[in-house]
């Protein structure tokens, strides 16, 4: 990427460049190669405050928000990030994780999951806080509007749409997609989340299974949150495999 903003600098194409959006899309490129840990929360703080502004936020007394207080009573920070539980109310089943400690529980699946199943989503999202794997979701959506900044630099139209889709930079991260071996840890990591608060990790697979039915249900091709939740959890058959291994071993 670096080297093509060399190279587009140096070539006749600069000529129907935007100098500003190229020169911003270097400044991001270079930005998400050094980008702190504090500058991460702020950015995440953000993006989840207008995620929040764009969407339904039960109020604490709404039975729904009750419900999750009681949850995940006593569960206040992982790693020494302080987390915070708020519940969208959609019928989409949904849930995420961001790397400032925000939890998001969409109502959807509070109604297709019991509480122990809800936790055990929960955990696996907070596993990919504790694994660092949103901070550096994010580093990666930098990287790419820095290149969506450097491509629309020529004004075209195609560009035009793509600019105006990706929006502010930490939305990307609502369409990370974690690798086989982050889901797995992840897994683990729920799994252990859940025996730590007292709850049968089996919990686990009953969620898990129960994605998959309604994926199958679905034909195949499940569509909103559901879609974005299960296709970011890829060999479900394995992971509810290794999971069932686990809980057996361990006399659950």
């Amino acid at each position: 990427m670096a080297a093509s903003l060399m190279l587009l600098s140096g070539c006749g194409l600069a000529r129907n460049l935007d100098a500003d959006r190229l020169a911003q899309g270097g400044s991001k490129l270079i930005q998400s190669m050094t980008i702190s840990n504090s500058d991460i929360q702020t950015y995440v703080k953000s993006y989840v405050a207008q995620t929040d502004a764009k969407s339904k936020v039960l109020a604490s007394s709404d039975p729904y928000s009750r419900r999750i207080s009681k949850i995940v009573s006593g569960i206040t920070s992982v790693e020494g990030t302080p987390l915070n539980f708020k519940v969208y109310k959609t019928s989409e089943i949904n849930a995420f994780a961001c790397a400032d400690g925000s939890i998001r529980v969409y109502s959807g699946l509070m109604d297709v999951m019991d509480d122990d199943e809800v936790l055990g989503v929960i955990g696996h999202e907070i596993g990919h806080v504790a694994h660092e794997d949103t901070k550096n979701a994010f580093k990666k959506a930098l990287q790419t509007s820095a290149l969506m900044d450097v491509i629309s630099s020529t004004g075209s139209t195609a560009a035009a749409l793509t600019d105006s889709q990706v929006g502010a930079i930490a939305q990307n991260l609502s369409q990370a997609k974690f690798s086989k071996s982050q889901e797995s840890n992840a897994d683990d990591y729920g799994y252990a989340f859940l025996v730590e608060h007292g709850k049968n990790p089996r919990a686990m697979v009953k969620a898990f299974q129960k994605l998959k039915q309604m994926e199958e249900a679905a034909g195949g091709s499940a569509t909103g949150g559901l879609a974005q939740l299960f296709s970011s959890h890829p060999d479900i058959n394995k992971r509810i495999q290794h999971i069932e291994e686990k809980c057996k071993k361990d006399g659950y």
